[in-house]
């Protein structure tokens, strides 16, 4: 089977050239006056909203709470994987018993000692 192309046209194609930006102002806006420069540099200065810290970082107590953090992500993830293979052994079940037949249920095989 042959794949099929749309007809185009080389005038639809357009090879749009960027220019990094190397200046200040942008393209067409030279005249800046002086005022917008102090405003986007103050806008760039996020020193203002930052806080004094009062004490010192606790690296122990981030480390026990990452830890904690890991081991709940890793719980929760434990019990979905549980609960999705629960759900498709019950589906097999289901589906089982619905085709009419009487084997459905898991045999466990105990091994004699």
């Amino acid at each position: 089977m042959k794949t099929q192309r749309p007809i185009t046209r080389d005038d639809e194609h357009v090879v749009l050239k960027f220019r990094p930006r190397t200046s200040a102002h942008p393209p067409g806006r030279q005249d800046a006056p002086a005022e917008q420069t102090n405003i986007r540099h103050v806008a760039n200065d996020l020193s203002r909203y930052e806080r004094p810290r009062d004490e010192p970082d606790d690296f122990r107590h981030r480390m026990l709470a990452n830890i904690a953090a890991f081991a709940f992500t890793v719980a929760l993830t434990a019990i979905g994987i549980w609960l999705a293979m629960s759900i498709a052994d019950l589906r097999k079940t289901q589906d089982c018993v619905l085709m009419g037949r009487h084997d459905c249920a898991r045999i466990s095989m105990v091994p004699h000692g």
